[in-house]
């Protein structure tokens, strides 16, 4: 039987933070489903070097033939391998600012015949070398959905229509029969398509197009990919251009309304540091709360203009949330933490973010150029989440101690959420302490409608918040773990300090 489940963290007093947490089970505040969707990556050949071959993000660290970790399509398996073990969802292809000059019919065919061109976002060369056809098999390797992000910078309509028919029609077109001739008879099925990426950066994208433009554009786009396949998925480009006039809020409000009935997501982009003054980056309390609490404005602020826009147009189904480029940079705990709020953020807006991808795929796992690849406490922080936070995300109320950045007043230095697993029986309560210093002592209780039952279970990732990771250090990233006792319906337990925390523990 489903349950329904609330939880309510109570936080007072006590020396300088120390603090009381409650959680409490109510049977009727559920915030919403979580989608899968939310735990997927992104990948796009960053790199600015002209060597040849050719180097970057994508050409080397993951597609390496010659590498004696490549599998028989030439990509590595200690990212393929990491990625099952993390169980993503999706990886949205080739994306970024690199696909606004993309054509992807230089990536088919014969790889021999395949032509180098000038990557026109990054100032390499591009050997076409991965195409649709590996980044499908990649994605197969994983078991992660394909999301083609499709060129409406200098690319066209026709070139969207004619990627689509050779990804998806099964046979008889010019296309559909192209991707058989080379090896491919059965289609590939991909569901989810992007209608351009950050169109609206006027200082960085080719070919920016106005709100205006990218409407007509976008929906004329629309009409062509769903003409040739109705069941595929789109997601409409919101703005990724937070220039301080608020064009990104008009963008945005336009988009969502031409877009309702018309596509199914809406997507942002949020980097971290992007918020941060560069002055303050090393602090450490500016540097978690005021990057937290941006991130949670470019998710609430869109849900704002789409629930207005539910109102008007109540028959038309509405826009959800596709944060389909995210990410906080950083070898340290600091930035772990940083990632796990963002996570965080997605499971506490379950009811409209039902995609996201980290940027990028391979910086899931840590590298040392010398020795490999290596799981940092990055990649065992994700793994609290795409292994254990799928269900139903609770309503998690907090209440602590709080502290003011520049922009932003009373960010408390607890960030909680609550997810049950109704498969597991199991409710999971993700709490990051952004407190440096001090560690905060909790008491978790619930009431009589769904009980604790057996032992609670602990991972812990902590650490200085400016270390920096290293190959040599690997055995010691995994989550500390332990059992405690649930007494009288009650977990107590203390955070330390700079910590991500999962305490998991059954209910019936």
């Amino acid at each position: 039987m489903k349950r329904i489940l609330t939880a309510i963290l109570l936080i007072f007093p006590l020396l300088l933070i120390a603090q009381t947490a409650k959680i409490r089970i109510d049977t009727e505040r559920i915030i919403g489903e979580i989608d899968p969707n939310i735990y997927g990556v992104f990948m796009e050949p960053i790199g600015r070097s002209t060597e040849i071959p050719v180097r970057n993000s994508l050409y080397g660290p993951l597609y390496d033939p010659d590498s004696p970790l490549a599998n028989a399509d030439g990509f590595k398996t200690d990212y393929i391998d990491a990625m099952k073990e993390l169980k993503i969802t999706n990886m949205r292809w080739p994306g970024g600012n690199y696909v606004a000059g993309y054509n992807w019919q230089d990536g088919i065919g014969p790889k021999d015949q395949r032509p180098m061109r000038k990557d026109l976002a990054w100032g390499g060369y591009d050997s076409n070398h991965v195409g649709t056809d590996e980044w499908v098999k990649l994605n197969k390797a994983i078991g992660s959905e394909n999301v083609i992000c499709i060129n409406l910078g200098l690319g066209d309509i026709n070139d969207a229509r004619y990627w689509i028919e050779y990804t998806n029609i099964k046979s008889g077109t010019y296309y559909s029969d192209l991707r058989a001739k080379y090896g491919n008879p059965e289609p590939y099925n991909v569901k989810y398509w992007c209608l351009g990426n950050e169109v609206d950066g006027m200082p960085w994208i080719m070919g920016y197009k106005d709100v205006d433009d990218y409407c007509k554009i976008g929906l004329q786009a629309a009409k062509a990919l769903k003409a040739v396949d109705p069941s595929i998925k789109l997601v409409a480009n919101g703005s990724s251009y937070y220039e301080p006039t608020g064009i990104w809020l008009d963008w945005n409000r336009k988009v969502i309304k031409e877009f309702t009935g018309v596509a199914d997501y809406l997507s942002v982009h949020r980097y971290w540091h992007d918020a941060l003054a560069k002055d303050k980056v090393d602090d450490h309390y500016y540097f978690m709360g005021e990057g937290a609490m941006d991130f949670e404005e470019k998710i609430t602020v869109p849900k704002a203009l789409v629930d207005v826009t539910k109102a008007l147009y109540p028959d038309k189904s509405p826009l959800y949330l596709s944060v389909d480029e995210w990410g906080v940079f950083g070898g340290n705990m600091r930035s772990v933490l940083a990632n796990a709020v963002c996570l965080n953020s997605f499971i506490r807006h379950a009811d409209f973010v039902k995609m996201a991808n980290f940027t990028m795929m391979t910086a899931l796992l840590s590298t040392d150029k010398e020795k490999g690849t290596y799981k940092s406490p990055l990649f065992y922080a994700f793994k609290l989440f795409t292994n254990n936070c799928i269900g139903q995300s609770l309503d998690t109320y907090v209440q602590c101690e709080t502290y003011d950045t520049g922009r932003f007043k009373d960010i408390p230095y607890l960030d909680v959420t609550s997810v049950y697993s109704e498969t597991a029986k199991t409710v999971y309560i993700n709490v990051i302490n952004r407190h440096k210093d001090k560690a905060i002592s909790t008491e978790i209780t619930n009431n009589a409608a769904a009980t604790f039952t057996g032992k609670a279970q602990i991972s812990s990732i902590e650490g200085s918040p400016d270390e920096v990771f290293s190959y040599d250090k690997q055995s010691q990233y995994a989550p500390k773990t332990k059992e405690i006792d649930v007494k009288n319906n009650k977990v107590v337990y203390s955070f330390p300090a700079n910590s991500l925390t999962q305490i998991a523990v059954k209910v019936k």
